[in-house]
């Protein structure tokens, strides 16, 4: 009679192997439960937890096995995905962070090659999953199969309805590869709903009299607005601080970005997205090439970031079909694309032609330590150096967590990557460049959160509770005319990417009046800016923005004793 209860030795190797690789998450599960306390939410959530857990267990004895096959291959990559993103920024993965993600696909490799040690505990975990999911059954499995094929679709659809009234919300703690399916179901969902959006033509009245000779956006990354010599004492030098006679820079000081990832910052620079309206107006007004185009203006746009011809934050086809010049760098080693950029920039600026150029600059993405080369070692003790020479933004330095000593490190890496990358982007620009009658506006797409409270954590920015300084960016005007140096001192400190689009409109020449109906007030505006970025640009389902203000006195100072003492310098080549 006993020997009719136990269950075989296939159903109880399937149970153990799909209980190791669930453990892999109890760190998880105990911050939610620490998190709820002894609570009535408590036991809700553990009701959810193990209904998950029955439902995954019932899937494991699919007989079908292309069904059940295909369960656990969903299931373990929804795992990795999850686990990799959860293990490398020490927080839960909500549903924009997700949806920011999928918009970020051409940057996967790096991404791998960034997280490598949360990408291994991940998939550490997938292979017990799949296995536990996908082997064979014992024959003497008792489950009816009905129940077996119903549970992980009753499950998945109880999870996805659940994500769905909270707005997202409620996937911390429950098991990886349930969340990632049901973020998944949503977006399906989100994209079999939403109505099919048309791009609109330029409706704006414009006058080309009195417009400058070429308008230029420089999008810089990951340039944290107070590690810059023109907004800080202790910030690196920048080139701006002290241009050459003759050239101008009205320096905004310290702005608040469109969000703290690149994808929203980026899209919405180029279709002009404002507080109010971002979402419509990004997926359904002109880019900003579109504009110049109507203006009379050649478009140009150098990307320093991506090679081949693969577009990134949002671009498409159509986007991409108003560019006249689609510049990158396939041949180029990353540590010399932005002076790369800055030579395309300085020969289309030469060319005699009218033209808007969009540049986005390699900048200062990590890994920080392989963004310069030896000779622009100027600041240390540094990171070790030639591990990441060929990626564009990956590799964050193992053991992070350790504290303040390795983001020292780090923070002095990336003061000689941005020395490099904006310091002598700049040096290059103003030796070589013809600016007379030319308008150049210079930000960067977020800031960077270097840990200098001494914080634990390896994320820099796109973290899910960013603090100011993700979205505190630099933003100066090069050039134009006079009274952007009056703008500059009445907003200094007090601005926003959301300000840059119609000033540029109205450099085209489009109506004043009609811009600021459309897209908000100009950078040269007298209103105030809330001076606030969107932590939650993908707000879904019934969400809002969620809004940070950036002030100057809530910021981190460069700390100068990173690179002070006995062993300061002692990495310099």
């Amino acid at each position: 009679m006993r020997a009719q209860i136990l269950p075989s030795p296939r159903t109880l190797t399937k149970t153990i192997l799909l209980a190791i690789g669930l453990a892999f998450e109890l760190p998880d599960v105990a911050a939610r439960v620490a998190m709820l306390g002894l609570s009535p939410p408590l036991l809700l959530y553990a009701g959810l937890y193990c209904g998950l857990v029955a439902c995954l267990w019932s899937a494991a004895f699919i007989r079908v096995p292309v069904l059940r096959w295909g369960w656990a291959l969903l299931f373990a990559l929804a795992a990795v995905l999850i686990g990799s993103f959860q293990g490398a920024t020490a927080d839960a993965m909500s549903y924009d962070a997700f949806v920011t993600m999928i918009h970020s696909a051409g940057f996967a490799d790096d991404a791998f090659a960034q997280y490598a040690a949360a990408l291994g505990w991940s998939s550490a975990s997938a292979l017990f999953l799949l296995p536990g999911l996908g082997l064979e059954p014992g024959a003497r499995t008792r489950l009816p199969g009905i129940i077996a094929i119903a549970a992980p679709l009753a499950g998945l659809a109880a999870l996805s309805a659940l994500l769905f009234l909270r707005g997202g919300e409620g996937g911390r703690g429950l098991p990886n590869g349930w969340v990632g399916m049901a973020y998944s179901s949503l977006v399906a969902f989100e994209a079999a709903t939403q109505p099919p959006m048309t791009r609109l033509p330029v409706r704006i009245a414009h006058d080309r009299e009195g417009q400058p000779r070429d308008i230029v956006l420089i999008i810089d990354e990951s340039i944290a607005g107070r590690y810059l010599d023109i907004n800080d004492p202790a910030g690196v030098r920048s080139g701006l601080a002290s241009p050459p006679p003759g050239i101008t820079v009205a320096n905004f000081g310290i702005a608040a970005a469109i969000t703290h990832c690149s994808f929203g910052s980026n899209l919405t620079l180029r279709h002009g997205g404002t507080r109010d309206a971002y979402q419509r107006i990004n997926a359904t007004m002109p880019s900003i090439f579109d504009y110049a185009k109507r203006a009379g203006f050649a478009t140009i746009h150098i990307d320093a970031q991506r090679t081949g011809g693969a577009l990134q934050n949002g671009m498409d086809d159509t986007e991409r079909r108003q560019i006249d010049r689609f510049i990158q760098f396939d041949d180029i080693p990353v540590i010399d694309r932005d002076m790369a950029a800055a030579d395309a920039l300085i020969a289309a600026l030469g060319n005699g032609r009218r033209e808007f150029i969009l540049v986005n600059k390699m900048g200062a993405h990590f890994p920080v330590a392989d963004k310069y080369p030896d000779s622009a070692q100027i600041f240390g003790p540094a990171l070790p150096r030639g591990e990441a020479a060929a990626a564009t933004d990956a590799k964050i330095p193992d053991k992070l967590y350790s504290g303040a000593g390795s983001w020292r490190l780090y923070r002095n890496s990336y003061r000689n990557s941005v020395a490099w990358t904006v310091g002598g982007f700049f040096d290059r620009l103003f030796d070589r460049a013809r600016l007379n009658g030319a308008l150049i506006i210079y930000t960067a797409d977020h800031g960077q959160n270097l840990h200098e409270r001494g914080d634990s954590g390896t994320t820099t920015h796109c973290s899910p509770a960013p603090i100011a300084e993700e979205g505190a960016v630099p933003l100066a005007i090069i050039g134009g005319s006079p009274h952007w140096d009056a703008a500059a001192q009445r907003h200094f400190d007090a601005s926003s990417h959301y300000r840059i689009f119609p000033t540029l409109l109205n450099a085209m020449g489009y109506d004043p009046a009609a811009v600021r109906r459309q897209y908000g007030e100009a950078l040269d505006s007298p209103a105030a800016d809330p001076g606030t970025f969107n932590r939650l640009f993908n707000a879904r389902l019934g969400r809002k923005p969620l809004w940070v203000r950036v002030e100057r006195a809530a910021l981190a100072r460069p700390p100068a004793s990173d690179y002070s003492g006995a062993d300061a310098g002692k990495t310099r080549r």
